[in-house]
Parts: structure tokens; sequence; C-alpha cells
């Protein structure tokens, strides 16, 4: 059996398969956004043969200031994501911050993804497991800023404890004093000696945090991309938006829409050639 192996769907992600790409923009800030998005991603996929889940948060719970825009709330959300499923056929996925919210995302959502600052509360992560397990999906834990790789074991063990074993971790980056966050890509190796795909999530790994708004260097998504494809992760999550200088949160981070497809075909070409030189 294939080491690392998750099956999303009709995709298979780990050791020997192609990139799965999670994409989308970081909140839901109209049906019309979403749905273009996910139209322009599904036409990618279709034409480049790519692997594409699309995302999107319900709710930004995490945001720096009370007055940010949050997004449409749960029940609205999941139907937006459901319109995508039924527009597109791309699977999808969204943040869980409490643990009442994993059983409804896992009827429309084929991964459940656990925010970073929440990746150590257990409750949430055993909701997470349960409902994954009920549905036959994914749950994708993101690393802590604050949290060694080796230490993510203890998430991928919960869920496992749980039955569930189509379990991922993500590398976002790590706090380096205050204001930056910094990718140590030991990260990936160490996280997929653990069994599991590893994704790399370019957007919110380049965010500069602080101030009344948390900003970002989009310039260097690409750049940091590469070398995570290049060390061997076997996903990328990249946020993305037509505008983002107008979007209603992480501007600074999103990837422009009309730029995307280089990139993807540039990261599919590096995954190949390092996949060539493994075998």
């Amino acid at each position: 059996m294939t080491k690392n192996l998750v099956s999303i769907e009709n995709y298979k992600v780990g050791d020997g398969q192609p990139l799965l790409f999670i994409l989308g923009p970081c909140v839901m800030e109209s049906e019309d956004l979403v749905l273009q998005v996910a139209g322009r991603l599904a036409e990618m996929r279709d034409r480049l043969n790519l692997q594409i889940v699309f995302k999107s948060s319900f709710d930004k719970a995490n945001r720096t200031s009370v007055d940010s825009y949050r997004g449409p709330g749960l029940e609205e959300g999941l139907r937006m994501l459901e319109l995508v499923r039924q527009k597109t056929g791309l699977p999808t996925t969204t943040d869980i911050h409490e643990a009442a919210q994993a059983a409804p995302c896992a009827e429309v959502c084929s991964i459940l993804q656990i925010p970073a600052f929440l990746a150590r509360q257990t409750d949430l992560i055993v909701a997470a497991a349960d409902a994954a397990v009920a549905r036959n999906i994914c749950v994708n834990v993101k690393k802590p800023q604050f949290v060694a790789p080796e230490d993510t074991i203890h998430a991928v063990k919960k869920c496992r404890a749980r039955g569930l074993n189509s379990v991922m971790l993500s590398e976002r980056g790590s706090t380096f004093g205050y204001g930056r966050l910094v990718n140590d890509f030991r990260c990936v190796p160490i996280m997929k000696s653990f069994g599991v795909p590893v994704v790399y999530d370019a957007t919110h790994s380049v965010q500069l945090p602080g101030g009344a708004t948390t900003g970002g260097q989009r310039e260097m998504v690409s750049v940091l991309s590469r070398a995570a494809v290049a060390v061997g992760c076997d996903a990328v999550f990249m946020e993305t938006h037509p505008d983002p200088d107008k979007g209603l949160s992480d501007g600074p981070n999103m990837v422009v829409l009309d730029r995307l497809e280089a990139m993807l075909r540039q990261l599919t070409i590096l995954r190949e050639t390092v996949l060539a030189f493994e075998n």
C-alpha cells in the first residue's frame, strides 16, 4: 500500500501522486464572487487536468479587528459551497471553528479544515474526525505557528484514535519574533514521516501579522511554493481573488486570479520533476 496516500473523491493525494491544489477566495464575500472564482478553477481543472479543491471560509473567526468582515455565516456559507459542487463538480473545503460545525460541514465538504490556532483543541479535532469517518471524507489540520512539526503527530493520533486515517497536515509558517512568519522546510518531511500527505499553505505563510489588519507579501507566494514542492509537499493551498487589493480578508496574501494558472503550471512541472528523480 502506498504510504501517505489519501483519497479525496476521485483524487489521490500523497507519495507518487500529482499535486492537489486547494484554491479559492479567503472568505465568501458574495455568491457572485464564489461562483466566479469556482468557475475559473473548474475550467483550469478540466483544461490542465489538475486536482483542484475549492476553498472559502463562511466565518473568519480570528480577525484582528472586531469591525472586520467575517463572512456570511454557517448556513449561508454551506449553501454557497453546495452551489459550487452542483455547478462545477469541484470538491470543497472550509474552516471549522467549533465542534458543532463539523457534522453539517461534512455533509457538503470533502475536507474539514482545522485552523492553525485551533489545532490543539481536542474536542474540535475529535468532532471533525467523527464527522469525517461518518461521511468518508478527510481532515486537514494546519500546524500552529507556535508548534514544532514533530508535535503535530498528536493531532494525527487524535484523528486515528477515532478511526480516521484520511488526515493531512499543513505547513503555514512559524512565528519568528513579532510580526514575522518563516518556513522551516524541514517541516514537510518531518510531518510526512507520520504517514500523512502534507499541504503547503502558501498564502498564509507570507502573512505579516500585526497592526489593525494583517499584511502580507503576495510576491513571495510563488517563490515559497516552488521551495515547498521541491522538498516534497503533496498539496499546495493558495487563496485567490480577481482583485485581492479589494478583498475583504487577507487581500495582501491572495494570488491575483488572472496570474494563478502560470503558477499552477510551473508547480505541476516541478512536481513531475521531483517524482521522476524519486523513482
